[in-house]
């Protein structure tokens, strides 16, 4: 009988890799590694911040709510008032109760549930209002945890 390592061919068969190791231009890495790509695996370990696509008839359907918003935020931005509460407010105003708001006096992100579907998000800051709509992000949600 032959034993199994050699493969039945009377020569070692080579070493199952145990480590994964970075692939670097010219390098020739040890038998024991499983080569990767670290910027592709960089780039995966990111896309649960990607959105999904928004339908045309949810991103239609999102355009009145964004806009309205949009003026309400820029009040608040003008007036000094920027805080969780009045954000939260101005999503109930529209219609788009129950967000995700965070942040604090200088800087407030929202997301909430679009009318037919997917995502109105944005950030309130003492300089700029910027308010979108998009599909969820593949993590679920409106908004990326924290």
């Amino acid at each position: 009988m032959v034993p199994a390592e050699t493969g039945g061919a009377g020569s070692p068969a080579p070493p199952t890799p145990t480590v994964a190791c970075p692939q670097n231009d010219g390098a020739v890495l040890p038998p024991e590694c499983a080569p990767y790509d670290p910027d592709h695996a960089m780039a995966q370990n990111d896309r649960y911040r990607d959105r999904m696509e928004l339908s045309d008839e949810a991103a239609a359907a999102a355009v009145q709510p964004v806009a309205d918003l949009r003026v309400r935020l820029e009040a608040l931005r003008t007036e000094g008032e920027i805080s969780i509460r009045a954000v939260e407010q101005a999503l109930q105003e529209i219609g788009l109760p129950g967000a995700v708001v965070r942040g604090d006096e200088a800087a407030v992100e929202f997301g909430a549930g679009a009318p037919e579907g997917g995502c109105v998000f944005g950030e309130v800051r003492q300089d700029a209002v910027r308010v979108e709509a998009g599909g969820y992000i593949m993590d679920g949600g409106c908004l990326p945890a924290q």
